[in-house]
């Protein structure tokens, strides 16, 4: 991670602005939309309150405060871990392809070490971005100023359930069995996909990867004839690879959309 743009730059010091010390109107609609919406639909909500004067007069004032560094540290942070569980999708679903890809060829003394191994290494990945979350959530003990309270705890809610649908997908992409997994994970997909998947609530398309490549890996040192097993693994691959299609592209949504708040956020302390 580059240092903090609040440690390179130098800023100057804003006039004292009177700000009001109720709560401005957009917060509460914010709060609500982020109980009812998913993460996309809660971020544009952010930029919106991100944006108000009186918000950015906030930042101008405080810029040089503990709590501005912090939290601009954490939403930068969180991108990063965002960015890691989009690259591991995207290199399971080429893995699935260059699996399928073998398949079809059906020649003899084809190997699947080379996918396992990648596998390995993308949950080896994960389990530090989770630490790298473990890692947000616990340093929060930050103060602002009454009069950016509020405005401090509404960042605090985003982060807090950005954190919670990151751990899920990290959980959910590494393989883990759990259902509650897949209601974060499906807010994530096209409303197509998930209409009639209750299957899918009961299992997992990556831990599903990962057991047709265990099995097919045993198969390869079988010798019977495995020929009906290996066009029924192809079956299957076939579908997750639209699963998975689904999920990649929910995350790159997902990941446009932090990358405009983290430019805001840098707009706001560079203006």
């Amino acid at each position: 991670m580059a240092s903090s743009p609040l440690r390179s730059k130098s800023f100057y010091h804003a006039r004292s602005v009177s700000l009001p010390s109720t709560l401005h109107p957009l917060i509460p609609h914010f709060n609500e939309h982020l109980r009812l919406s998913g993460l996309e639909n809660m971020y544009d909500r952010l930029d919106d309150l991100l944006l108000l004067p009186h918000t950015q007069q906030s930042f101008a004032q405080q810029r040089h405060e503990k709590w501005v560094e912090v939290v601009i540290e954490k939403y930068l942070r969180l991108l990063d871990v965002c960015a890691t569980v989009k690259d591991v999708s995207s290199q399971t679903k080429q893995d699935l392809q260059g699996l399928l890809s073998i398949l079809r060829r059906r020649r003899e003394g084809d190997d699947f070490s080379g996918y396992l191994n990648s596998r390995k290494k993308a949950k080896k990945v994960i389990q530090k971005s989770l630490k790298d979350l473990k890692s947000i959530k616990t340093n929060h003990a930050v103060v602002a100023l009454e009069k950016s309270r509020e405005l401090l705890d509404s960042l605090n809610e985003v982060e807090a359930a950005t954190i919670g649908v990151f751990e899920s997908l990290l959980s959910y992409v590494s393989g883990t069995k759990a259902e509650s997994r897949f209601s974060s994970v499906s807010k994530l997909m096209p409303r197509k996909s998930v209409a009639s998947k209750d299957e899918e609530t009961k299992s997992n398309v990556f831990d599903k990867f990962d057991a047709a490549l265990h099995s097919l890996n045993n198969l390869k040192m079988s010798k019977s004839d495995n020929t009906m097993h290996v066009e029924n693994a192809q079956h299957e691959l076939g579908k997750m690879e639209s699963s998975i299609q689904d999920i990649e592209e929910g995350l790159e949504c997902l990941f446009r959309r932090l990358i405009k708040t983290r430019v805001i956020f840098l707009n706001i302390l560079n203006h």
